[in-house]
């Protein structure tokens, strides 16, 4: 292929791309990211390959940068599904007061509390 063909593969490839990922839903971002993570250590293990049969010291010096960026990647996948995650985990309550504490000086926090209320609920009768 002459670069003109490569070129306008790459910039449909961009086109398409972008419309596919700006049309996914916010619940559907996380198992896309799963996937993604997948597809990343599958290009982490060849790039292990590559670098464990390079015999070229560029070759070598190629695929271990491809080791690097491959693993940033990963990484980057894991942690960035992590925090996608964490949307999606409600809001934990306060733990309740224990029973006979005095209200005062050296309170817990919530110690006026009933329960069934949290903080919120509480500061929000006051």
């Amino acid at each position: 292929m002459d670069g003109i063909s490569l070129l306008t593969i790459t910039v449909l490839a961009v086109f398409v791309g972008f419309e596919v990922v700006s049309k996914v839903s916010s619940t559907l971002h996380t198992p896309l990211m799963s996937g993604a993570n997948a597809i990343h250590g599958i290009i982490l293990v060849g790039a292990i390959i590559v670098a464990g049969q390079a015999t070229h010291p560029w070759v070598l010096a190629v695929a271990l940068l491809a080791v690097v960026l491959a693993t940033a990647n990963l990484v980057g996948g894991f942690v960035v599904t992590d925090r996608m995650l964490e949307m999606f985990r409600g809001r934990k309550p306060d733990k309740p007061a224990k029973p006979g504490a005095a209200a005062g000086a050296g309170a817990t926090p919530g110690a006026g509390t009933t329960l069934g209320e949290t903080k919120e609920n509480t500061e929000a009768t006051r």
